[in-house]
């Protein structure tokens, strides 16, 4: 099938380049985000997609927004059979949703209807799921609403941040875009609407949700920490000053008050609600991330301080 891809960030890299390299579809055009400004520098980058549409020498356009009349025409001029989507970024009006024969199909995080929105990754963290998987779907207008072509499963593990189950996700669901476009082009799949039980929502997780509440049991500290690493980084402070963490481990013992911080010989553990948690590593503001043990050295802890 002639397709056009829409994707921006890393995780949309292995449906792309898995897409690139299968005979039986020819990729003749990327839509990403435009370059954003990100750094200290505030310097504009363009896309991982954007990167890689480069490396294979393909058209792309970065529209400001998808009802654009030139970036519509564009896409009529291209003449798509099917639109494959994966994590985007912006919403696909009616005009854009109607140009490709077959439609726009979405590769989204989670096992539909679980979980639409944003955040599917990090909520299926946040909410201790044992399984979660992706799904490719058909676009329509509602929010991940679609019908359902295929579906593949994962199994959550024990000390999986959102970028460890992210990672593993975009590899498997590569493959089941792929499959999904091969049966949309020879007519031996057909996409089924959602479930209409079993539905969630997972709306964007944002800097403040990922501020550490000592006071809340150290099950929920520890699902916040693992869902919110890498993006947008769980965090805490000490002394008035914004510390940046990794994930943190349950121990299991119970001696510290709510964000008090104990310095072990080879750990450092903090107190929460029910039992006390082990942070990995730590990073104070304008400097690299630490080990919790040295950085611990380096900030001098006086006894019965506390996190907040």
């Amino acid at each position: 099938m002639r397709l056009v891809f829409a994707g921006t960030p890393d995780a949309a890299v292995p449906t792309l380049r898995t897409l690139l390299d299968a005979p039986q579809h020819d990729v003749v055009a990327v839509v990403t985000r435009p370059p954003a400004r990100a750094g200290r520098g505030r310097k504009a980058s363009t896309s991982p997609v954007a990167a890689l549409a480069a490396d294979a020498g393909l058209p792309t356009l970065t529209p400001q927004r998808a009802g654009d009349p030139d970036f519509l025409a564009q896409l009529a001029q291209l003449a798509p059979h099917c639109c494959p989507v994966v994590a985007y970024g912006a919403l696909l009006p009616p005009a854009a949703l109607a140009v490709p024969v077959h439609g726009w199909v979405n590769l989204h995080f989670s096992l539909l209807p679980a979980w639409r929105g944003a955040a599917p990754v990090q909520h299926a963290l946040l909410h201790g799921d044992d399984v979660t998987g992706a799904s490719t779907f058909r676009i329509e207008a509602g929010l991940d609403t679609g019908p359902v072509f295929g579906v593949v499963t994962e199994a959550v593990r024990a000390e999986d941040t959102s970028g460890d189950l992210l990672s593993r996700l975009s590899d498997s669901g590569a493959g089941l875009m792929l499959a999904t476009l091969d049966g949309i082009e020879t007519g031996a799949l057909v996409a089924r609407p959602q479930a209409a039980d079993g539905v969630s929502f997972a709306p964007k997780v944002s800097t403040e949700d990922a501020h550490l509440d000592w006071t809340t049991p150290a099950r929920h500290v520890e699902r916040v920490s693992r869902a919110c690493t890498p993006t947008p980084g769980p965090w805490t402070t000490l002394r008035g000053e914004r510390l940046k963490l990794g994930p943190v481990r349950l121990t299991g013992a119970n001696d510290l008050a709510p964000g008090e911080v104990a310095v072990l010989k080879r750990a450092v553990r903090v107190g929460t609600a029910s039992s006390d948690v082990e942070l990995t590593t730590v990073q104070p503001p304008g400097r690299r991330a630490f080990p919790a043990p040295d950085w611990a050295r380096g900030a001098r802890l006086q006894p019965g301080e506390r996190l907040g």
